[in-house]
């Protein structure tokens, strides 16, 4: 039977272990190592110092609660879903579930919060603690009851230090997406054309308008010499950096291909078509609309690839512009092309949209679909190129009412001013030095 003075000493010596076991882990903390490692002295503290031969720690991970440390369980017991018995335990408790071949291993729960958030539970066996060298019954309470007070306290710093450590991460990746954003728009902004022309010749007038700060949409235009323009939108699947860089390539490579005049329809399309897919692996494809036009010869010229067909009224007749080929980086060779060829008679005016505008629904349900496009610009077709994009987000935003925008809306309205007696400039021949 021990003394007084012996179970004294043996109090003082638990005590002192416990407080060289809670230095030795805030050192850990201070230290930043790992998780893995951090769990390791958590499991050699219950275990070595403790004697707790059987417990299970759960702390949260994605989201998900995981076995972060253990001993004494078999590894099939572990893998059985228990979480929906942790809503009972808000405090040191009893585990009363005899039946369970999980929970019944045990009977102590030591549950971690951080305000009123679990991040941790710890099952254990308390058996061993009242095999203690204590001969009274009050003693060996006393002493379990001690022990489990400091596996609570190692519990709540060793879990308040992993969920920091997850806070944190989640902090960092939210900085690094909120910089990809930035970084993408930043491109974004560089690709879609600030400033359109407006001439006796032709104005352009654009709208884009990303659905979560970045898309992936892109329009523009292009004065090819003195005699020729070209303008075109495209839609790439997909958001974020990615997105607005695979569209910066490919606009890259569409002004390298759109400059080579004797280019035929079919060689630029399937050039372009093998270019995107060399870079996107066929993971991802671009649907896209072109048109080239001849000032002097009022010849008009486009290819539609997948993309919502364009309208162009004109001789006061809408039409749509749908002839072309299939999305481009979804083919090693796109397998048929078909381009539309008109002379303009008469003033013309274009829509270029993405299907954000088309996928647009009211509190009804019903969509402002390409029926509806159509008679607003039957309804609009005198407008300038700016001032109707202002009708048409108006309209939109009318009809839309409450509801959010589904996705990017981009649009590139235009007009080409007919001049019957427009003559083309004569080409000069540059002059020869004379070889003496």
């Amino acid at each position: 039977m021990q003394t007084q003075k012996e179970t004294l000493e043996r109090k003082l010596y638990l005590q002192r272990l416990q407080i060289n076991r809670l230095l030795d882990i805030t050192q850990a903390i201070n230290n930043n190592i790992s998780s893995k490692d951090l769990f390791q002295v958590y499991k050699s503290a219950l275990t070595w110092e403790l004697r707790i031969e059987k417990f299970v720690l759960y702390t949260r991970k994605d989201d998900a609660w995981v076995v972060a440390a253990s001993a004494g369980v078999d590894e099939v017991l572990l893998a059985l879903d228990i979480e929906e018995y942790f809503e009972k335990y808000e405090r040191i408790a009893r585990v009363e579930e005899p039946e369970h071949p999980l929970l019944g291993e045990f009977d102590i729960v030591i549950p971690a919060y951080h305000k009123k958030y679990p991040i941790a539970f710890t099952f254990i066996d308390q058996t061993p603690l009242k095999s203690s060298a204590t001969d009274t019954d009050e003693d060996a309470d006393n002493e379990a009851y001690e022990t489990i007070k400091f596996i609570s306290a190692i519990t709540n710093v060793i879990s308040v230090a992993i969920e920091n450590k997850r806070l944190f991460k989640r902090q960092l990746e939210q900085e690094r997406q909120k910089r990809e954003i930035e970084l993408a728009v930043q491109v974004q902004n560089m690709l879609i054309p600030s400033n359109l022309p407006k001439n006796d010749l032709y104005e352009y007038s654009g709208i884009y308008q990303p659905h979560k700060g970045v898309g992936g949409d892109y329009y523009d235009f292009m004065e090819l010499g003195d005699r020729e323009i070209a303008f075109c939108i495209a839609d790439i699947s997909g958001k974020g950096v990615a997105a607005a860089l695979l569209m910066s390539n490919f606009q890259a490579n569409l002004q390298s291909l759109i400059h080579r005049k004797y280019l035929s329809v079919s060689k630029f399309a399937n050039r372009l078509n093998s270019l995107v897919l060399r870079t996107t692996k066929g993971e991802k494809f671009i649907t896209f609309f072109i048109a080239r036009y001849h000032i002097y010869k009022k010849r008009l010229r486009y290819l539609c690839a997948g993309h919502n067909p364009p309208f162009m009224y004109t001789e006061g007749k809408l039409q749509r512009m749908d002839k072309g080929c299939t999305i481009l980086g979804a083919f090693d060779k796109l397998p048929e092309i078909e381009f539309g060829e008109v002379y303009l008679k008469d003033d013309a005016f274009f829509l270029l949209y993405t299907d954000g505008l088309t996928d647009l629904r009211n509190g009804e349900g019903e969509f402002f679909d390409d029926e509806k496009v159509g008679e607003f610009i039957l309804k609009n077709p005198n407008l300038g190129a700016k001032e109707f994009n202002d009708a048409l987000m108006k309209e939109v935003n009318d009809f839309k009412g409450d509801m959010a925008f589904p996705d990017d809306i981009s649009v590139l309205s235009g007009r080409i001013f007919h001049h019957e007696t427009l003559e083309e400039p004569k080409k000069t021949k540059s002059k020869k030095s004379n070889k003496k």
